[in-house]
């Protein structure tokens, strides 16, 4: 049998056997050296001290040999199968990191500067969210899970003290806004802000409405919402509104929060072609201070097209050309060919073109062979087959009772083509701060604040769906959600080198900023050998997990119950090692062993 010593135990003296003790006995015999081991006992005898032999174990093997000597100084010994008993096993390591971003963001402290019971929760519930995003009720059971309760001091609390939390935290919003205002805008700064929506389970929150379903889902309410960010994309600002809100109409509340609760008096404002209407922008040039860049419609640019002012041939050679018409009086046209956008939209258009065409020769066969006749059913059928594919304005259908035949419009596809990959962009920033190219990367740099409402929406945080009843606990939860992408894209701008995102984004080929960014060569690598080095490439997700493999276990000495449970930590790999070292985190220097308490870590 095979034992383990548990050295570190302090044993009382009563447990030692006094005066026992094992005696090393070495001499020399032609010119070898042997060694002889004697158990002795250690008396006293008219006030001298005197010793006895009592064995003789140089015959034993040394293994044993080391255990009676052990055992002799009250050493207490057990099977290794019974040495220790993990009776509790919690995962760790991803708590720890997103912790420490937490805090090194700075955005406990706009919470609020000094801890108290709701911010503990609060800041549970943001780390809860980004390791895994679900309902509150289900949070406040999983976080049980993981070491989160124990360092946060949150082991005894239930949903009704997370609402309460949820409710405090709505009345601190703006004050925490205006601190992210003050640390990431300033005037002149560039302001991403996109609209989107989510859908709503149950009908009892007055938010709640029908509209533009971004979900796909039929039949369900929704709640919309507005994403303010800085030109990095870093989340400034989110303001809810009802379902049936138009994107528009969100656009003066985030003016007003620019103006009155920022206190900026410029900046420029990048915003999608669906948010800003002719009366939004004249309303803009009154208020003063307030610039935008954004992009026309495609009606827009066929009626510039018409008139004259874009000419197709004029790109064959260049991809971005400034023009100027009588319509946009006071501001910059930015006219932009992506050839490879070309490329697409022709791809997609002959695809759709021949589906609708295969949906069309079934309702040629159903009238031919009698089965279609009414001019009314072979509109209805014909109306779903347009719907269906938006095509109908390439087509010309000749419709009659028991007839029905359909071409291809080639002059209209054709007038489309000619369009295809072109985009224009409008502006009221004057040239001498803002040059055409600048333009093009201001309108293109949506694309981060966009990327932000997909992390909300997608797998990461999971806004949808939206479970609350009253309206202050759906403004506290996509609040709680925004906070959470804040300390979201920290962790992931530092574990950059660690994941698939791209160390040194922003190059363009040939220069242009019309055309798609290109990959680092760093970023290729990384893709191509799926490796960072020796460690392999993660996303956040899996790395999230590689770390939470990292488990306290709560362990015991079943043989000796006086000896209180203790914490041991997995040891970290190397992955896990360069994931905390880029958060400071020394991997080496994790606890091995603590006393039954999490709160000090």
């Amino acid at each position: 049998l095979a034992f383990s010593p548990c050295s570190w135990y302090d044993c009382s003296m009563e447990k030692k056997q006094k005066g026992l003790y094992v005696a090393d006995v070495r001499k020399t015999y032609k010119g070898k050296e042997y060694c002889t081991h004697l158990i002795r006992r250690s008396y006293r005898e008219g006030g001298k001290v005197c010793q006895e032999t009592i064995a003789n174990i140089s015959d034993l093997p040394q293994e044993a040999v080391e255990i009676i000597r052990y055992i002799l100084k009250g050493e207490v010994f057990v099977p290794v199968d019974q040495a220790m008993e993990t009776i509790r096993s919690r995962s760790h390591g991803h708590v720890v990191a997103v912790r420490k971003m937490l805090h090194e963001s700075g955005l406990l402290k706009m919470i609020a500067k000094t801890p108290t019971s709701r911010r503990n929760i609060i800041e549970a519930l943001i780390i809860a969210r980004i390791l895994k995003p679900q309902t509150k009720l289900a949070t406040n059971r999983w976080w049980h899970t993981t070491t989160l309760p124990e360092i946060m001091g949150v082991e005894d609390v239930d949903v009704d003290d997370i609402y309460d939390a949820m409710d405090w935290l709505v009345g601190q919003q703006k004050k925490i806004e205006q601190a992210l205002a003050t640390r990431h805008l300033e005037n002149g700064s560039l302001v991403l802000y996109d609209v989107s929506s989510s859908y709503y389970e149950g009908s009892c929150c007055s938010l709640a409405e029908y509209g533009y379903n971004r979900d796909k889902k039929k039949g369900k309410r929704q709640i919309v919402y507005g994403l303010m960010a800085d030109s990095a994309g870093r989340p400034v600002s989110v303001k809810v509104y009802p379902g049936a809100t138009s994107d528009i109409d969100t656009l003066q509340d985030q003016i007003d929060t620019l103006k009155k609760s920022f206190g900026l008096d410029e900046v420029v404002l990048a915003v999608d072609r669906g948010m800003i209407s002719n009366v939004k922008i004249e309303t803009l040039k009154e208020l003063g201070g307030i610039d935008w860049v954004t992009a026309l419609r495609a009606n827009s640019i066929k009626s510039l097209v018409k008139k004259g002012h874009i000419q197709p041939s004029m790109f064959d050679q260049k991809d971005l050309m400034e023009i100027y018409s009588e319509d946009y009086p006071g501001e910059r046209l930015v006219v932009c060919r992506n050839p490879y956008l070309a490329l697409e939209r022709t791809r997609k258009r002959q695809e759709l073109l021949l589906a609708t065409e295969r949906e069309l020769e079934k309702i040629v066969k159903r009238v031919a062979a009698g089965r279609l006749v009414a001019e009314s059913k072979i509109g209805e059928a014909l109306g779903r087959v347009v719907n269906k594919f938006k095509m109908a304005k390439h087509f010309e259908f000749d419709i009659g009772k028991g007839r029905f035949s359909y071409r291809r419009c080639e002059e209209s596809i054709a007038m489309e083509e000619a369009l295809d990959g072109f985009y224009v962009l409008r502006t009221s920033v004057p040239e001498e701060k803002w040059p055409k190219e600048d333009v093009v990367r201001g309108y293109k740099s949506l694309s981060r604040v966009e990327k932000g409402l997909r992390t909300l929406k997608g797998v990461n945080l999971r806004i949808r769906p939206i479970h609350h009843r009253l309206e202050e606990r759906v403004e506290a939860h996509i609040f709680l959600c925004t906070l959470a992408y804040y300390v979201e894209w920290h962790l992931r701008e530092t574990w950059k080198e660690l994941l698939f995102d791209d160390e040194h984004p922003g190059e363009h080929e040939n220069g242009s900023p019309v055309l798609p960014a290109c990959r680092s060569e760093g970023a290729l690598h990384k893709a191509s050998t799926q490796r960072t080095g020796k460690n392999p490439v993660h996303s956040f997700a899996t790395l999230l997990e590689e770390l939470g493999t990292i488990q306290c276990n709560e362990n015991w000495i079943p043989a000796i119950p006086e000896i209180p449970s203790f914490f041991q930590f997995t040891k970290p790999n190397e992955i896990q090692k360069e994931a905390l070292g880029c958060l400071g985190i020394d991997g080496d220097k994790l606890p091995g062993r603590q006393k039954n308490n999490l709160k000090s870590l």
